[in-house]
């Protein structure tokens, strides 16, 4: 057992990665808070799209999408709306194939949609989820009231949405190239055989190369010889993949899902205990309302994570994401904001590996 308790911040795709590390090695990863997501975006595209409209990244104060457009608020103040049908053009092409809007394999998700200004919608969906929020509203980090049927209403519409689009997009890419793996619907024996037959070689056919890689870093963490790694175009091979290691294949969020972790698209937000429109007594700065900051506080203050896995925004390229470990709520508070673009989120648990990492070909055999 790991004697780190981490706290991870992550998208559905990140928490869905952070899912199966879960369920194929011993995880440092302990508490799970999942974000709201539509799309991301390329840094590199977004930055050309900002040149367009005279505006360059350390000229944005904040980033926010609503209402179909992606609303800029720069330092000086003023308020640029770029339309959504516009910003379309710099998704990157793995948004388009996910299923998930709330990250459902998480212990929390938070976001904004349905929720009035100032407040955030939670959706509580494990027993270590209802404990944690339980005590930070006991603790008055944060308060909470229940969700409307109204809000219940935006919110799965919203979701549905997004399922309904994305597997179209899914049909359509499997109708032009290959097989969609990411959700396909299979038994966990059939997977265990599929990935005890893969290597990089797979992950590279099935999932860099035709665009659905998001860029994560699971399978530069989970690699037990090193030799994946990861920038900010694709992970790239250094050297040759024993016969025998399948670690990559099995934790990347785009290959097959277990049945326990897997979204049937019958719920929009998957399983949940509770969910609740939420606010924070501490913090006014920070992701989603400050609710995600306000949380990682109150872990780290009672000790029961050690540590936070987050992503904060690099000095010198303004609004480049890069993630960090940290047990330090300043530097927590500093980082919150939403940054729409991607980074290897596990790259900072690369130094835990050895302790953490099993022999994944174990539970996959």
């Amino acid at each position: 057992m790991s004697e780190h308790r981490i706290a991870m911040v992550g998208t559905p795709c990140e928490i869905m990665a952070a899912s199966k590390i879960q369920h194929y090695t011993d995880s440092p990863i302990d508490v799970k808070l999942g974000l709201f997501c539509m799309e991301n975006f390329s840094y590199k595209y977004f930055v050309n799209l900002l040149k367009e409209y005279g505006l360059k990244m350390d000229d944005i104060e904040k980033f926010q999408i609503e209402k179909g457009f992606v609303f800029l608020l720069l330092k000086t103040k003023e308020i640029v709306k770029i339309p959504l049908s516009v910003a379309k053009r710099i998704i990157r092409k793995n948004c388009n194939i996910c299923v998930e809007l709330t990250s459902e394999t998480s212990d929390i998700s938070i976001g904004s949609i349905g929720s009035e200004d100032g407040w955030s919608t939670l959706i509580i969906r494990t027993e270590k989820g209802e404990e944690i929020v339980k005590g930070a509203i006991e603790q008055k980090f944060i308060e909470a009231k229940d969700f409307t049927d109204s809000q219940f209403g935006l919110l799965n519409r919203i979701a549905e949405s997004k399922i309904s689009k994305n597997l179209e997009t899914i049909e359509r890419r499997e109708f032009l190239a290959r097989p969609v793996l990411y959700q396909r619907e299979k038994s966990d024996d059939s997977i265990n055989k599929e990935f005890s037959e893969a290597s990089f070689l797979d992950l590279r056919s099935n999932v860099i190369d035709v665009g659905a890689c998001v860029l994560c870093g699971a399978c530069e963490y989970a690699c037990p010889h090193n030799l994946i790694t990861i920038d900010d175009t694709k992970p790239r091979m250094k050297g040759e993949c024993p016969e025998d290691c399948h670690a990559c294949f099995a934790v990347c969020p785009r290959t097959f899902i277990p049945a326990d972790l897997r979204n049937d698209n019958s719920k929009q937000i998957g399983d949940f205990k509770k969910v609740l429109t939420v606010k924070s007594l501490k913090h006014t700065q920070g992701q989603d309302g400050s609710i995600v900051t306000t949380l990682i506080d109150y872990l780290l203050s009672n000790e029961i994570v050690t540590e936070a896995l987050i992503v904060d925004k690099e000095d010198h390229l303004a609004w480049k994401p890069y993630a960090k470990l940290t047990n330090a709520i300043d530097e927590v508070v500093k980082s919150g904001g939403t940054k729409y673009s991607v980074c290897p989120v596990f790259k900072p648990l690369g130094d835990l590996k050895e302790e953490q990492v099993q022999n994944i070909d174990e539970g996959v055999n």
